[in-house]
């Protein structure tokens, strides 16, 4: 998969699904890196399809691996854990794990919290960071 095929396939989700309901807000805190990166990636989220927890395991796999190419863009990388942080999949779980050992400079807070959903999701608490969604 390429970058460009990935935005193909979410368009394409996008239109046969729509896209899953957010709740959104907005944080002004541009004096504080670490709650700006926090606001972007709760923001980030209406990138996800309705569909997004019936995505097959060769995509997840395939999107999970443009997060190790440094070509790729910073938005679609932020877009791909959060697609990745929602999958109740080991392979989800693992490519973040394995991504916020050396992700990009600027991600850092985006893969931590990433992978922090993920393992609530695999763990079946559906956790956030500090938050309880269940």
């Amino acid at each position: 998969m390429t970058e460009r095929e990935l935005w193909q396939f979410l368009e394409r989700s996008w239109q046969r699904k729509g896209r899953a309901a957010q709740i959104s807000g907005m944080i002004d805190t541009p004096d504080d890196p670490q709650l700006q990166a926090q606001g972007e990636y709760i923001m980030s989220h209406a990138v996800l399809p309705n569909d997004y927890d019936k995505m097959p395991k060769e995509i997840i796999i395939e999107m999970g691996n443009l997060l190790f190419y440094r070509e790729i863009k910073q938005k679609t990388k932020e877009t791909i854990m959060v697609i990745l942080a929602h999958q109740k999949r080991k392979e989800a779980l693992d490519i973040l794990q394995r991504y916020n050992k050396m992700p990009d400079s600027g991600l850092e807070v985006f893969a931590e919290m990433a992978l922090d959903e993920c393992i609530g999701w695999n763990n079946g608490s559906e956790r956030i960071g500090l938050w309880n969604i269940s």
